[in-house]
């Protein structure tokens, strides 16, 4: 898929975790404050395998 194209995703994602975090923290959302979490980690792993997939020549 390429290094760009993870890395583009995992700023995406990592950016709506974010939002879904602070939306869910202003309505005592708990429910959505852990997903907005778990978004975010999921853009960290994706922004992680950009990066791996650029050193390695997109071979994983």
């Amino acid at each position: 898929m390429g290094e760009f194209t993870e890395n583009v995703k995992g700023m995406t994602n990592e950016a709506i975790g974010n939002i879904k975090q602070g939306v869910g923290d202003l309505t005592n959302d708990a429910s959505l404050k852990r997903e907005g979490e778990l978004q975010e980690k999921k853009g960290e792993a994706q922004y992680i395998k950009g990066d791996v997939e650029g050193a390695t020549g997109d071979h994983i």
